[in-house]
């Protein structure tokens, strides 16, 4: 009776997972910026003060309010009259689309090759470690540069190139995952007892590796979203006009001596996002470990 009462008293994993988070400073520090960023991005057309893509000559160069500025135009306006709160509003936008995609495509491609090396070992093992060593062998940046060079610069060739391209980190952490969970007693009861593999892999695999999955992809999409500034800082990502954090720094490049604004907005931004994302994603992996640490 008493070991009943006490079962039923203990919390449920989803209360405590809350609780975790909720005295986790650097979870929710980043979990508030990465949503406050995404929300910006989906309602940009609601919060851009005028239209990204205007140009008024008249109106270039024009100094953000915080450097004597008028408020018709917070930050300023760039080379081309644009106004540069829109621009940046909607360049959140951008960034987020990138990340996520490009992190969910690399996720699915890496989880299945890992999972499936891990699970089965022998001969599909060593085709997924080939697969992965020859991946290794290619740096991701100067690929990258070649393929968005040889198809041209667009959003969805930057997603595709990125998210075929950053799955290997998945691969390796799945694969390792997948063959420490493999050795657990539950999965040779569940063997034993006939279950189907694709009922192991799916009923008792994959739920028991979504914790280290969660964490990568935070990794991969900041590592999505800075490639993609470089690809546009090069002229090679995301093309103009459409608005991007990292063509928005190569485009005040040459302004840089004297109006240094240009590059340090975006730049800022860049680093709050990419910031907020390793916090959210060492929060997630912080709060799901069996201990909780809450350093």
């Amino acid at each position: 009776m008493t070991a009943s009462l006490t079962a039923t008293a203990r919390p449920r994993p989803a209360l405590v997972l809350l609780k975790r988070a909720l005295r986790h400073p650097g979870f929710m520090i980043g979990f508030t910026i990465v949503v406050l960023i995404a929300l910006i991005g989906i309602f940009a057309p609601l919060l851009a003060p005028h239209d990204p893509y205007k140009q008024d000559l008249l109106a270039r160069m024009a100094r953000p309010v915080f450097l004597g500025g008028k408020w018709n135009h917070i930050l300023g306006t760039d080379t081309l009259g644009r106004d540069y709160l829109s621009r940046l509003i909607y360049g959140a936008r951008v960034s987020m689309t990138i990340g996520v995609v490009a992190a969910l495509i690399s996720a699915v491609i890496g989880t299945v090759l890992g999972v499936l090396g891990g699970y089965f070992g022998g001969k599909v093992d060593a085709a997924v470690m080939f697969i992965l060593s020859v991946r290794l062998a290619l740096p991701a940046t100067l690929v990258a540069l070649a393929v968005v060079a040889l198809f041209g610069g667009s959003l969805t060739v930057v997603i595709l190139v990125l998210g075929f391209l950053l799955w290997d980190r998945f691969a390796v952490v799945m694969r390792t995952t997948t063959m420490q969970i493999k050795q657990m007693d539950y999965i040779a009861a569940a063997d034993v007892l006939g279950a189907s593999t694709l009922r192991i892999l799916f009923k008792d695999i994959a739920p028991n590796i979504m914790n280290a999955l969660i964490v990568v992809m935070t990794l991969e999409m900041a590592h999505a979203i800075i490639l993609e500034a470089a690809l546009s800082f090069l002229g090679l990502g995301v093309q103009p006009p459409t608005p991007s954090w990292g063509l928005m720094i190569s485009e005040g490049k040459d302004m840089l001596l004297f109006e240094s604004w240009l590059i340090a907005i975006p730049g800022s931004a860049l680093f709050i996002l990419l910031l907020a994302i390793n916090m959210l994603g060492d929060g997630i992996r912080d709060i799901t470990t069996p201990e909780g640490r809450n350093g």
